[in-house]
């Protein structure tokens, strides 16, 4: 069994996902017309848009705040000191061009899911790549072959992952033991799971912007404490990105490490094309009442995460002087070592403090996702869904002691797979998420604000939930 997950993840990781993630983004940003550029003030503008009547839904705010938990975690802190370490400073470069397509692929998947969701037994909208690979491509057998793999990868396995970073962490930090941080990470968990999207919601919506602004807060602040070396820093990343810096000095082969390492690193934070941020960007009321307000809600946490937060971490150690690639220091060691050389012992507290609020939201935002999942399997029911709960909670504890390579790799190799299925069904859909783009923009230029009529899309009948669109 090993060799063969390793023999998939090989395939996913080192060829499928990368080039077909990057290629869909590119895809998208060039059919779509560069929307996460032309209109990306509408990113902020359908964020606060005036809220909607209908209440079966969460709003976009918190449907992005749910999303960013699941996507800030702790590769924000360990993952771009990797892409440093391995690519140098031209890997954020390459970074900020995969967030970029990024974006598009995000505004095309979340803008399906919205169209294509459906009514949950628990009183909020469900939806999600694999109610549009049903619905959208008539496949509902791959619908259930993609919610497995979200169940097993986000639901279960990764929240084991989160939960032994912060274990470690705050073992590291405050001596605290692995068992009984998992113990309080799962109870704490447990609270806000148990009370469903909502809570979870209403979780996000408070404790997401706060980590977010603390977080940015200390790297403006490394920045202005910097500004004299900050000039060099920019020369540096560029200069990296393009290979310029290694020929200077002779070295080769520098700039295709800085583009596969910051092409990863931004591909694997921002989750875009993945199929996970969908899930609960259906469970939102959109604001204007069009498929493509959500679209452009997720697109700015594509934004927001990679844009801002992980390259507040590469200010942070770049700025630190303390990277020296071939020393072996990398990960959530370099981070820490790189705040401490700003700030002092300080820097080692608060790296854990912020694991402990990346990972404990990303805890929480993967498992809404699963829940998404339940419903297209017909389990949306309280029994169904306390099962899931309490093995999440077991996954916590278990993963907060052990760490099973086999086990994390299983989970690596059914995000491969769910993120292969989502790719092309974005795509076979593409025509659908340019006409809703046109059609958005069209009532936007008519001084209208874009809603969504089901007439217009003939094509679409028997496929959509149309009542979810007539109300007022």
């Amino acid at each position: 069994m090993t060799a063969i997950i390793d023999a998939l993840n090989t395939v996913f990781w080192s060829y499928v996902l990368i080039y077909g993630l990057l290629g869909v983004g590119i895809y998208f940003t060039v059919r779509l017309g560069f929307p996460q550029l032309v209109h990306f003030s509408e990113l902020f503008r359908t964020l606060f848009s005036a809220p909607e009547t209908d209440r079966e839904g969460i709003s976009p705010f918190q449907a992005l705040t749910v999303s960013l938990a699941s996507r800030v975690g702790t590769g924000n802190l360990a993952g771009v000191a990797v892409a440093l370490y391995l690519g140098g400073p031209g890997a954020i470069f390459w970074m900020w061009v995969v967030a970029f397509v990024g974006m598009a692929t995000a505004y095309a998947e979340s803008t399906l899911a919205q169209l294509y969701k459906s009514h949950g037994e628990q009183g909020v909208y469900r939806g999600g790549p694999a109610y549009y690979i049903r619905r959208g491509l008539g496949q509902g057998w791959l619908g259930y072959v993609f919610s497995i793999c979200l169940i097993i990868s986000f639901g279960l396995v990764f929240n084991a992952v989160q939960a032994n970073s912060i274990a470690q962490a705050m073992e590291g930090a405050f001596g605290i033991s692995p068992i009984i941080v998992g113990a309080l990470v799962a109870i704490v968990a447990g609270i806000v799971i148990f009370g469903g999207i909502r809570s979870i919601a209403r979780v996000a919506e408070y404790v997401v912007p706060f980590m977010a602004i603390a977080y940015l807060a200390l790297a403006v602040f490394v920045l202005i404490i910097n500004i004299t070396a900050v000039p060099s820093v920019i020369g540096a990343i560029f200069a990296s990105a393009f290979g310029l810096q290694e020929a200077a000095g002779g070295v080769t082969g520098g700039v295709m490490a800085a583009l596969l390492n910051g092409v990863k690193r931004g591909l694997f934070s921002n989750e875009a094309g993945m199929g996970s941020a969908p899930n609960i960007a259906a469970a939102a009321t959109p604001r204007p009442h069009h498929p493509s307000s959500q679209g452009f809600v997720q697109a700015l946490g594509v934004f927001i995460d990679t844009i801002l937060i992980c390259t507040a971490t590469a200010v942070v150690i770049l700025l630190s002087g303390v990277l020296e690639p071939g020393n072996g220091v990398t990960g959530t060691q370099l981070t820490q070592i790189a705040l401490e050389a700003h700030i002092g012992s300080a820097g080692t507290f608060f790296i854990a403090i912020a694991i402990f609020f990346f990972a404990f939201t990303s805890i929480i935002g993967n498992y809404s996702y699963s829940e998404a999942a339940m419903s297209f399997l017909g389990l949306d029911n309280t029994a169904a869904l306390t099962v899931l709960r309490l093995a999440v909670l077991g996954m916590v504890v278990w993963g907060s002691v052990q760490a099973v390579s086999t086990v994390f790799n299983t989970a690596d190799a059914s995000m491969g797979m769910m993120a292969t299925i989502n790719l092309i069904a974005i795509c076979l859909l593409s025509g659908t998420v340019a006409k809703l783009t046109r059609d958005y923009f069209n009532q936007r230029k008519a001084g209208r604000e874009p809603r969504f009529h089901a007439k217009d899309y003939p094509e679409l009948a028997g496929q959509i939930d149309e009542t979810i669109w007539t109300r007022d």
